[in-house]
């Protein structure tokens, strides 16, 4: 557990303002005082976050927010937890992307150095990860939004993607399907790994397709799949947007869905319920992932703990017409 400012002032016998003060050697502080903060400073092994020097200097009142991209389809559903819950509690928001690799990345460096907010949300770390723990490392409060089973030294909100997985499986196969088709991501992503994973322990299959969260890719792995001969009766798409590609594959090869072969995504994304047939689909609660890793955040700048155990929400299988059940 990271020490924080509450512990030092605790065990210093003074308050969290004037452990701030002493960490920016401002003189409003007794001599003796200031000495016996600093003995307990090094005892504990504190480290000075950027929430904790701002008591003193006056804090910014603004929260960060790291994503890849914005163009991510469930992006906007985190975005908005996390707004909705900083603005609540009197913050401001600013918003950083890493699309353009390298340049934004020393962009968003030079922010933290100019201290433009008090702490740090990220979502999807991808290539980030040494950036941020050396900036952890220094003091700056940072919270993970689904670090795809990276799971670094970082306070994290992570979603039940192996029981997701799971789930998908015994729906599918309490409706008579028993020669499923599993198109994924990328396996380096934990996530990945976790569904397949879930999956596998409830309706194994050795016919898995890696690619890309992409339409392109559910359509292309049904496509050589039924090109090839192998035969399915169901499709486990790794996100919504592969499964409106099977969808669509499935269609323009003149199966029925689901007579001829169910399909399952993942997310529930808002498409989901317009695909034709709607899409059965394992709900990850990103709103909800945003607004907690937000309050861990704003936790976390009022001097409190911040767990470090991942904080998990469940997902939750969402039945429609693309595979009905029994």
């Amino acid at each position: 557990m990271r020490v924080t400012i509450s512990d030092v002032a605790r065990r210093a016998r003074v308050s969290k303002t004037t452990v701030s003060r002493v960490l920016n050697t401002r003189g409003e502080v007794d001599p003796a005082t200031a000495a016996r903060v600093r003995e307990v400073i090094d005892a504990l092994g504190y480290v000075p976050s950027s929430g904790a020097v701002g008591l003193a200097r006056g804090a910014s009142r603004t929260v960060g927010v790291l994503t890849p991209s914005l163009t991510w389809p469930w992006m906007g559903e985190v975005l908005q937890g996390v707004a909705d819950t900083v603005e609540a509690a009197g913050y401001g928001l600013l918003l950083y992307t890493c699309h353009r690799g390298a340049d934004s990345v020393r962009h968003f460096t030079d922010q933290v150095s100019a201290r433009a907010f008090d702490g740090l949300l990220v979502v999807e770390p991808e290539n980030t990860l040494d950036t941020l723990t050396s900036l952890y490392r220094g003091g700056l409060p940072v919270v993970l939004v689904d670090d795809r089973g990276h799971r670094p030294a970082f306070p994290s909100v992570a979603t039940t993607n192996r029981a997701g997985g799971a789930s998908a499986a015994a729906h599918l196969s309490a409706s008579g399907r028993s020669r499923p088709l599993v198109v994924t991501g990328r396996r380096d992503f934990g996530c990945v790994r976790e569904r397949l994973d879930g999956f596998r322990e409830v309706l194994p299959t050795g016919l898995v397709v890696e690619g890309e969260f992409t339409e392109a890719t559910g359509r292309g792995a049904v496509e050589r799949a039924l090109a090839s001969g192998r035969t399915f009766d169901c499709v486990f798409a790794h996100n919504d947007l592969i499964a409106a590609g099977a969808l669509r594959a499935l269609r323009e090869a003149g199966l029925r869905v689901p007579e001829d072969v169910s399909v399952v995504g993942f997310d529930d994304l808002p498409m989901a319920r317009h695909t034709e047939p709607p899409l059965t689909t394992v709900r990850q609660p990103m709103r909800e992932m945003g607004r907690a890793a937000a309050r861990l955040l704003l936790a976390g700048l009022d001097g409190e703990p911040i767990p470090d155990e991942p904080v998990v929400l469940p997902t939750e299988l969402v039945v429609r017409g693309s595979a009905p059940g029994a």
